[in-house]
């Protein structure tokens, strides 16, 4: 499939009735997730009302990570295949993985407050969740600072592919060093340790967020793939 769309002009075909289709069914995971998870889901005994928040922070973090990764395989393949649209794909995301990472931030703080007592902490998560912010910002940033495209390109790729590295950081944080954040809930030894009531809208909130990002990324990749041919076309005209 992915070798299928590689090219430009089938990618554009697919992703011409694929956005929409994954844009409506982002809507509608939402739709359910929300009130699922704000109003039907139970109270946790020890945090209360405060764990609702559970359902947008998870999932945003959950993604920010799933995005850059996706964002380092995108930039491999441009850097080593110097394949065009791999590189408009890592761009493409890059602005939504940095969004939801700051949603992560935000409401991590929010639930922090209440919680802990603090609205922010130097531990291994929260500070390693905030270089994946700033990396993303960097990235935007190194794209926006060339003009030279293929140059642009091959940098962003590199600096992409370095931050990796701070993807595991982020993940055996709370294992590696004492923090206030809790251990893993979900992907653990021993199985889950949340309770199957709040698995539902929370996975439900988590389909609804990598559908959004699947269209919004389709999107961003038609709308630059459109700007280069109408740059191509003036550069055509310039010529003639």
């Amino acid at each position: 499939m992915l070798t299928y769309l590689a090219n430009p002009a089938r990618f554009m075909a697919f992703s011409a009735w694929a956005a929409p289709i994954l844009l409506v069914a982002a809507f509608v995971l939402l739709a359910i997730g929300v009130p699922w998870g704000l109003f039907y889901s139970p109270a946790d005994y020890q945090q209360g009302e405060t764990v609702r928040i559970m359902y947008l922070h998870v999932p945003s973090a959950w993604w920010s990570m799933g995005i850059y990764a996706f964002m380092g395989a995108a930039s491999f393949v441009g850097l080593v295949w110097r394949h065009a649209l791999a590189d408009v794909a890592a761009r493409a995301a890059a602005p939504i993985g940095a969004t939801f990472a700051a949603v992560c931030l935000i409401t991590g703080s929010l639930w922090g407050a209440p919680t802990w007592g603090t609205w922010w902490e130097w531990d291994g998560r929260l500070t390693s969740m905030l270089a994946l912010f700033v990396i993303y910002l960097g990235y935007i940033a190194l794209w926006s600072a060339i003009e030279d495209e293929e140059k642009a390109a091959r940098l962003a790729a590199i600096l992409c592919l370095v931050g990796l590295i701070n993807l595991p950081i982020i993940k055996f944080s709370v294992d590696w060093w004492s923090t206030l954040h809790q251990p893993a809930s979900i992907m653990r030894a021993g199985g889950s340790s949340i309770h199957p009531s709040m698995m539902g809208p929370l996975f439900t909130m988590a389909g609804g967020f990598l559908c959004l990002f699947a269209a919004l990324l389709m999107m961003n990749m038609r709308a630059a793939v459109f700007r280069r041919r109408v740059e191509a076309a003036r550069l055509r005209g310039a010529e003639a």
